[in-house]
């Protein structure tokens, strides 16, 4: 079968593969769609994982098949798994963990000790044909689902997480940093939580536009100061949640923690480009608080697939391109490494 896989920075392969075979208390899926992630941009132009260092909870040895973000049908299933049917539709929690260290124990799953994930560190990975994952990351999905739509549940996910972490109430207002398709998963997560008003600062006029039509108040930073802008729809108080879904360095942290009230919070949910110094007499006097979202648990899952079934979320606006598995270089690498930073949102391979 088909696989795309990374063999070094700048060198990801359409490598002719054995297909995975079921192992008891696992299932095996045939890929419907897998959508091309910034963190898998990230892996292809750095290549942080050496190919021989096997992952603790995996034990595999590179090069590893890319893709984190995928659904499809189950073909096969494992001895011991008895309640996931045979051509089920389904989607892939991909994190990984040990269910052992401090962090599992308090339920913190997603800061798991050996964290990984299947299509980073091993296991397979969405863009290929077949992929065999353990039982419990198995998700079947409810009738009128599409494998679309349960495609998209992974990064939905990594949205509604940072959005529970920052606390925001029904009736708030949010400023979004960036309107890629995490921060376009944020307005989605923060209008279904019934947040008033979100601002999305973002620079791509494409971007701009598709955040308008999901009912943001989108503003280009370049004319329109987001700080100003908060505080001026707020009343002078400025917005109880932010959270920098870009990542530049201080260009879209700064803006995001001035946009607070006193008390409000900004959450950090991207891989940062450049080093971001503040003052943290500033937290002692606004008791503004800065945090994290990092991936997602079980329950963020569940919670997501709940709100896309019952309508309180519609992700597949945000789908702008559909791509074939042998075209993912050339018409997805390549064209979110190029200009289609600007005019892409989430570009899926289908099967």
């Amino acid at each position: 079968m088909l696989g795309l896989r990374l063999h070094g920075a700048g060198d990801a392969r359409l490598d002719d593969i054995a297909e995975p075979e079921v192992r008891p208390g696992t299932v095996k899926v045939r890929i419907a769609c897998a959508g091309i992630c910034g963190s898998d941009l990230s892996l292809y132009e750095t290549a942080p994982i050496p190919l021989d260092w096997p992952h603790p909870l995996l034990g595999e040895q590179g090069p590893h098949v890319l893709g984190h973000e995928f659904s499809g049908h189950v073909s096969e299933v494992g001895d011991g798994v008895d309640d996931i049917p045979v051509g089920a539709l389904v989607a892939v929690q991909p994190s990984l963990a040990d269910g052992t260290c401090p962090a599992c124990v308090r339920g913190e799953t997603n800061l798991c000790e050996q964290s990984g994930f299947i299509g980073v560190n091993g296991g397979g990975g969405g863009f290929s044909e077949y992929v065999v994952v353990p039982a419990h990351a198995v998700f079947v999905l409810p009738d009128g689902f599409t494998p679309e739509l349960g495609a998209l549940i992974e990064p939905l996910s990594v949205a509604l997480h940072a959005v529970r972490q920052s606390r925001i109430s029904e009736g708030q207002t949010a400023l979004v940093v960036g309107g890629g398709p995490i921060g376009l998963g944020l307005l989605l997560c923060l209008r279904a939580q019934g947040v008033a008003r979100v601002i999305v600062s973002e620079v791509s006029t494409s971007r701009r536009a598709l955040a308008a039509a999901l009912g943001a108040d989108a503003v280009d930073p370049r004319e329109t100061d987001p700080v100003a802008y908060a505080r001026e729809v707020t009343g002078g108080q400025g917005a109880d949640a932010s959270f920098d879904a870009a990542g530049v360095g201080p260009a879209t942290f700064v803006p995001a923690v001035e946009a607070l009230r006193k008390g409000g919070t900004t959450v950090a949910v991207a891989m940062y480009h450049e080093r971001v110094e503040f003052d943290p007499g500033m937290l002692m006097v606004t008791e503004k608080t800065c945090t994290g979202s990092f991936a997602y648990t079980r329950d963020d899952f569940r919670s997501v697939i709940e709100a896309v079934a019952d309508g309180r979320i519609d992700p597949l606006p945000l789908v702008t391109k559909r791509i074939r598995l042998e075209d993912v270089l050339e018409d997805g690498i390549a064209l979110l490494r190029g200009d289609g930073r600007d005019t892409e949102v989430k570009i899926l391979v289908t099967s």
